[in-house]
């Protein structure tokens, strides 16, 4: 059982002076690619990609399928490129079925000058590690905001570990191979068994304002890291895919951006 993405890197040249206040280059690409992709694309693959719905099909719970991509551009924060100054960011996309790589090139395209595209395919073998592992660090490299049920501390690692998983089993269902072959409750049941040893995190508040609406919405969460022990060698993979897919609220434009590095096993 695997979760499989293409992994894209764009590059690109800037045409006048660009600026990506600090924590909003997410949202200023938002704008770019969503005016832009509504011109070139058909009204269907607009919808398809830009505002997907569950139209009743899809996970239970879902109003709105999450869109199919995820944008990295945290490397733009606070930034200011100059005319012909080259710029990058990531692209990562989950519907392989149905590539997309080409609506984001020829609308960007048009927004500034596109230099080239990496690509790759990432394949991730969600089977537990066969090595036992005691001890681990996941950094929170862009605000995260996790949503729990009950007063649980920030990037507990139950929440965390129910959050990226549900989003691996979702994006799977939806556009790769099918629903997560998984128990579930069990799986919560051991997540809950892993301690934090560790936490250092820091809030970072960001609001966002709606070009459409006009109104305000914050866009922050946490940045830091966070070390737990336990049996966690059953989780690492989904810690790996969410490392590709981020975890929480508005991971599409950047956030919950997070990296998994092991402190202890017994290799």
């Amino acid at each position: 059982m695997t979760f499989d993405l293409e992994a894209c890197r764009l590059h690109f040249a800037a045409r006048d002076s660009m600026h990506f206040p600090a924590g909003l280059a997410g949202n200023i690409l938002r704008g770019a690619l969503g005016s832009i992709l509504r011109k070139v694309a058909r009204a269907e693959d607009y919808a398809r990609i830009f505002e997907p719905t569950s139209a009743g099909a899809g996970p239970s719970g879902l109003s709105d399928r999450p869109r199919p991509f995820v944008i990295r551009p945290s490397t733009l924060d606070g930034r200011t490129v100059a005319p012909g100054e080259q710029f990058d960011f990531a692209l990562h996309l989950f519907d392989l079925r149905n590539p997309m790589l080409e609506y984001f090139t020829r609308a960007l395209a048009q927004w500034a000058d596109l230099r080239s595209v990496e690509q790759r395919k990432v394949t991730i073998e969600l089977s537990p590690r066969t090595t036992p592992v005691a001890r681990i660090r996941v950094e929170f490299q862009t605000p995260t905001d996790l949503k729990s049920a009950g007063d649980l501390p920030a990037a507990d690692f139950s929440v965390l570990l129910a959050r990226a998983r549900d989003r691996v089993s979702t994006l799977r269902s939806l556009y790769g191979a099918g629903p997560l072959d998984i128990d579930f409750r069990g799986m919560a049941e051991r997540a809950r068994a892993v301690t934090t040893v560790r936490r250092e995190l820091t809030r970072v508040a960001i609001e966002r304002r709606s070009s459409r609406t006009g109104q305000r919405h914050g866009i922050g969460g946490f940045i830091g890291i966070a070390e737990y022990a336990g049996d966690l060698a059953e989780f690492l993979p989904y810690l790996e895919a969410a490392h590709w897919t981020g975890v929480g609220r508005h991971c599409t434009w950047g956030n919950g951006a997070i990296a998994m590095e092991i402190l202890n096993s017994d290799s």
